[in-house]
């Protein structure tokens, strides 16, 4: 399921958690978990809580553009995409 994750984020098919949980059928929280551990072992970068000026570089600026509130958001990493690209 992890790896379904990262295919899912590489396609955009998934632009948030509750896409995540629907496509996945599984629970938010789970999902959320899920993401920790990707982001721990190096398939995914959080990007987003830190969010400033700059978004024309930014690999989720399309997901997060007009925001007033701070999102966190994932992008690949070159690990992620190896995985999701398989």
């Amino acid at each position: 399921m992890l790896e379904r994750i990262l295919q899912l984020m590489a396609t955009g098919q998934a632009q948030s958690l509750d896409d995540l949980a629907r496509e996945l059928d599984i629970s938010i929280d789970l999902v959320s978990q899920m993401l920790a551990d990707l982001e721990r072992l190096g398939y995914l970068a959080s990007v987003g809580a830190q969010c400033g000026s700059g978004c024309e570089h930014c690999p989720v600026s399309s997901g997060c553009a007009g925001s007033s509130s701070p999102i966190k958001r994932w992008s690949l990493t070159e690990k992620g995409h190896r995985v999701a690209d398989q």
